[in-house]
């Protein structure tokens, strides 16, 4: 519901304060402004189960750097939280909306602003979807590794707020990695920029690797510089099929130790690769008790693949086939790229952990892992970002029991208790936001947890932005 200054004055029924939604609408035009229930709810949430949610007072899409200014002013004033969004395709309740706040959508702010193939930079607006980017840079002959698995949907804003990563990072990097400079709107409404378009910089704290992140909680990010590389050649792909997760991590650190730098190494183990071929029929043998992909993008991606083919053989994998060419390797690229989706499918509904461990560990967390479901009596699959230890156990349940979500919820904590134990972090990629908070304290400490605090207060001295999220 699009509303005018005088007809928000006489609806007694919304939740807004007349004061509130007059001060926004003096700076921003009423079809940015939506307050309508029914239409505000739909912003209540991102993707994260367990997570709870208020209702917003007012839903705000602005289009450019001064309206923001102006709903961070007004909220400032008032003292009336904030909570900036993106696609909504968070895993961690980190895009949630608290009772009465207003929600400040990015997703209309989507322009890509330069793309400069002499400095290998791009600017853009934070609504930029990721997908998009990456197609335009490819015009160009460059490219922006960052591909978090929603890639398609979700925004670079989004991806900054989260330290987003991907199937990629492996050789590539996360999203940090390539955030150059940023104009930040501050809780206050101020404008500051940080960082540089230049390939090396180091004037002053850097504080552009400060809010990449830092989930809203510091700012509002309204136009990133972004870092470009040439675009790679084409991967090629080996699937290897193993008879135990063990020996599958394994072939992973010695494919690490041999210096091999691959552009994917992607683990699933056996629950995922049932589900997979329960779903997708991908006729994967069902003797197989973990299934390894391996990818480069190299001059020559054949030879590399025959010595990691043969460190596979050599860790004890039964079978190891090596795409021949690109449409190949896309195919063998599908079972992992339906695993989530065919997790789900499983029971309903996933909780999906993040949790991140030392590449020598990884071993350890799939049995810790399936010591838990078994605990549990769940099904839980493990995918990973095995090149960087980046493990996603996801927890199948029915939502509709409440016992079983219980043991959901159960499990998921020991699953990062576990990766704690093992030298790892609760996240590698998906954020804190509300689902892990109270994980974060326990990685951190006393003092780390104090530090992080009195950073938040520097920038965010009234806590508006986002609160109750991190810590």
């Amino acid at each position: 519901m699009i509303m005018s200054r005088s007809e928000a004055r006489h609806n007694d029924a919304s939740v807004v304060t007349g004061d509130l939604l007059d001060r926004l609408l003096t700076g921003l035009p009423a079809e940015a402004v939506l307050t309508d229930p029914d239409v505000t709810v739909s912003y209540a949430n991102d993707m994260a189960s367990f997570c709870p949610a208020g209702a917003p007072a007012v839903v705000v899409l602005p289009r450019t750097v001064e309206e923001v200014q102006h709903v961070m002013r007004t909220a400032s004033e008032l003292r009336v939280p904030v909570v900036p969004q993106g696609a909504r395709t968070g895993l961690s309740g980190g895009a949630n909306a608290s009772d009465g706040c207003i929600v400040l959508s990015l997703t209309k702010m989507d322009r890509i602003l330069e793309i400069n193939p002499v400095d290998r930079i791009a600017v853009v607006e934070p609504g930029v979807v990721n997908a998009a980017l990456s197609r335009a840079v490819g015009e160009h002959g460059l490219y922006y590794p960052p591909d978090p698995s929603s890639w398609e949907m979700c925004t670079i804003g989004g991806n900054i707020g989260t330290a987003s990563g991907g199937l990629c990072c492996v050789k590539y990097g996360v999203t940090a990695e390539y955030v150059l400079g940023l104009d930040v709107v501050l809780a206050d409404g101020r404008l500051m920029s940080t960082g540089r378009r230049t390939a090396k910089g180091v004037a002053g704290y850097d504080l552009t690797r400060l809010f990449v992140g830092s989930e809203g909680s510091l700012g509002i990010v309204v136009r990133a510089i972004l870092a470009l590389k040439p675009q790679p050649p084409q991967q090629l792909v080996l699937a290897a099929e193993f008879a135990s997760g063990a020996a599958a991590c394994d072939a992973v650190c010695r494919i690490m130790a041999g210096g091999h730098v691959p552009s994917l190494l992607e683990l699933m183990d056996r629950t995922t690769v049932r589900a997979v071929n329960d779903l997708a029929h991908m006729g994967l043998p069902d003797t197989t008790e973990a299934l390894l992909l391996a990818a480069f993008d190299t001059a020559d991606p054949a030879a590399d693949l025959a010595a990691v083919g043969a460190l596979c053989e050599a860790a004890g994998a039964t079978q190891v086939v090596p795409a021949d060419d690109f449409a190949e390797s896309e195919l063998l690229l599908q079972a992992r790229r339906s695993s989530l989706v065919a997790l789900e499918a499983v029971k309903g509904a996933t909780m999906i952990d993040d949790v991140c461990v030392p590449r020598s560990r990884l071993a350890e967390m799939l049995e810790g892992v399936e010591r838990i479901a078994d605990k549990h009596q769940l099904t839980i699959g493990v995918v990973a970002h095995a090149g960087d230890g980046n493990t996603h156990p996801t927890v199948c349940f029915d939502a509709q029991d409440p016992d079983e979500c219980r043991r959901a919820r159960e499990s998921f904590d020991e699953i990062m208790g576990l990766g704690l134990e093992l030298g790892g972090t609760i996240t590698g990629e998906h954020g804190v936001g509300v689902l892990k908070k109270e994980w974060l304290a326990r990685e951190l400490g006393p003092v780390g947890v104090e530090m992080q605090r009195a950073v938040k207060a520097a920038f965010d001295p009234l806590g508006i932005l986002n609160p109750g999220k991190l810590f």
